[in-house]
């Protein structure tokens, strides 16, 4: 016989001898009767049996403890890289410094917090996907076409400007940072990008970059701006390399001629001084030379003034002395004879060393010219002696 039919078994859901499912009616009454017990009052069940006396007691202990919870749950601790910015309702109150603080919980006052020391990089360019993936393709002032990448390191300086001022600042920073790139490409030739001209043209990016983000209010400081790639389009690139190849050959070419200049233009300046010091000293030497001669010449004129024949005899000495004292070879022409002496000077004075022959016949040649010219002495100092090589 089935459990459910009139003197059935046992029902496995625990009604013994009861006759079909639990009443929900009642299992809702005695939930309502608990939970009115734990409030500090009740009401009177289903079956009459009155009501239960309230417990306030409970009731307000339960209140303080949700009241304390909901307090505790204000605090918040800012980090050392953050700041706390406090809304009340949604409107801005207040922007909290790092370490733990308390705010009227939720849904009075909520913190947002931002981290403003965590350096952010934005890149524009095929690489860095900055423009959709797309090359960042910029016409230059000589309406050339050149191929550029952009690399942005920024962040954020004031967290209540960064959360309120603009909406999407990162978005914002990326599209502001290709305008500001452009306007400055657009001012500039192709070769100043490519070339020389690049650190120029980052340093002119990041201040307008930092003008325009200051004029909106963005909340955002750029730390730095690089330019890792400068290049014309893939087009003409083998053109502009040739190009690019051919002016550093030029310079090249120029280091080197410079370098030949300096060093021979120093040598050269060198042997030209040392000309104008030699043509000064020739100058010098020629001048006091002929300085001397004109003195010696004067005095000469006034002895001979003072003494006409002492002087012409002197200066006949000095001449003669002069002229012999060069010559090796020496005639005497006698008077009143046939005989012509010679007297090998050379000879004489290369024997000099070999004892007293010389002496014997300079002593022998002078007897000799002495015999012949002591009777008379009337031809003068024009005969006394003729030199001839």
């Amino acid at each position: 016989m089935a459990w459910n039919e009139p003197g059935g078994g046992k029902d496995p859901w625990g009604n013994r001898g009861e006759r079909g499912p639990p009443d929900l009616d009642e299992v809702v009454r005695k939930l309502q009767q608990r939970l009115g017990s734990l409030f500090g009052g009740g009401r009177a069940g289903g079956d009459g049996r009155g009501q239960r006396p309230s417990n306030p007691f409970n009731f307000g202990l339960l209140i303080l403890v949700l009241i304390a919870l909901w307090g505790l749950s204000g605090i918040y601790i800012v980090d050392q890289a953050e700041r706390g910015v406090v809304l009340r309702f949604g409107k801005y109150v207040a922007t909290t410094l790092p370490g733990p603080h308390w705010h009227i919980p939720y849904p009075v006052e909520q913190v947002r917090k931002v981290n403003v020391a965590r350096i952010r990089t934005m890149q524009l360019g095929s690489r860095g996907g900055g423009l959709g993936g797309q090359k960042a393709l910029m016409l230059t002032k000589d309406e050339n076409i050149v191929d550029v990448e952009l690399e942005v390191q920024y962040r954020v300086k004031d967290a209540r400007a960064y959360l309120f001022n603009v909406r999407d600042p990162d978005t914002v920073l990326q599209q502001v940072a290709e305008s500001a790139l452009r306007e400055v490409v657009g001012k500039s030739t192709m070769d100043f990008v490519i070339t020389t001209g690049r650190a120029e043209v980052v340093d002119g990016t990041e201040k307008l970059i930092q003008q325009i983000l200051d004029r909106y209010g963005a909340g955002l400081e750029v730390t730095s701006v690089n330019m890792p790639y400068a290049q014309p389009p893939d087009q003409v690139k083998s053109a502009f390399d040739d190009a690019i190849k051919a002016r550093e050959d030029e310079q090249r070419y120029k280091n080197e001629a410079e370098a030949y200049a300096n060093g021979i233009i120093p040598v050269a300046r060198g042997d030209a001084a040392r000309l104008l010091q030699d043509a000064q000293g020739y100058k010098a030497s020629v001048v006091a030379e002929a300085e001397g001669r004109t003195s010696r010449f004067l005095q000469l004129l006034t002895a001979y003034r003072k003494a006409p024949a002492v002087t012409r005899e002197r200066m006949y000495l000095d001449t003669m002395q002069q002229v012999l004292g060069n010559s090796t070879k020496v005639f005497l022409d006698v008077k009143r004879g046939n005989n012509v002496f010679y007297l090998p000077l050379d000879r004489l004075r290369g024997s000099r060393a070999g004892g007293a022959a010389v002496p014997a016949a300079a002593a022998a040649a002078a007897g000799t010219a002495g015999g012949h010219d002591s009777g008379d002495d009337s031809r003068g100092r024009d005969s006394r002696g003729r030199g001839g090589r």
